[in-house]
């Protein structure tokens, strides 16, 4: 895809959500930083409404370890993974309030130490919380990357490398919001809506649907 039309896909979906938000519902850093934990191999839907009622109780590790595991579980248990993801999201508590007072750090290595956070959870937190121009990539993101020709990558994280490299200002701090948003409702995994699709004059995907 050339840098032209790479300009233009991001227009044309900026157009349509000017200012992307995580769907992910918080109410600070450390509430974000649980609830992308929470989100892996789970729907944002399904995490929103198993922390709904947590977040109203707990906001910050202090409390997180106050509520304990058990606690935690009874809150989580409809999210898949749920036991391995309290142990996490605990054990994640701990080490913040041991090493980094109770705070989030803010640099995206030191999140990526933390029980439970990997690159995609560290560069969503650094991305929502602080605006960083960062790309993480999900199954959404990874799916639309590759089927437009866009940064395609048989990896994750050669995906991100092509991101990084093909995804120009003023488009870079909301890119992989976009490219979610455009994944989660419109380039859909099985059947994608292409004849629905803003972009498909630009997609280089040959297996498109009828437009």
């Amino acid at each position: 895809m050339t840098p032209a039309a790479i300009d233009e896909l991001f227009r044309r979906l900026a157009a349509a959500a000017p200012e992307p938000v995580t769907e992910l519902e918080h109410v600070n850093v450390y509430t974000l930083l649980v609830a992308v934990v929470l989100s892996a191999q789970a729907t944002d839907a399904g995490v929103n409404r198993a922390t709904r009622a947590l977040f109203a109780q707990v906001q910050t590790p202090q409390a997180m370890l106050a509520l304990g595991e058990e606690g935690l579980k009874a809150h989580i248990k409809t999210i898949g993974l749920f036991n391995t993801k309290a142990k996490n999201v605990i054990a994640l508590s701990e080490i913040l309030v041991r090493d980094f007072g109770g705070e989030v750090p803010r640099e995206r290595a030191l999140l990526e130490t933390l029980p439970g956070v990997g690159r995609k959870t560290a560069n969503v937190v650094v991305n929502v919380a602080w605006g960083d121009e960062t790309f993480a990539v999900d199954t959404h993101v990874f799916r639309v990357a590759n089927r437009t020709g866009l940064a395609p990558g048989k990896t994750v994280a050669a995906v991100e490398a092509g991101l990084e490299a093909a995804v120009r200002p003023p488009w870079r701090r909301h890119a992989h919001h976009w490219l979610i948003l455009h994944g989660r409702y419109t380039c859909v995994a099985r059947t994608p809506k292409c004849p629905a699709c803003t972009i498909a004059d630009l997609c280089e995907f040959a297996g498109k649907t009828a437009i």
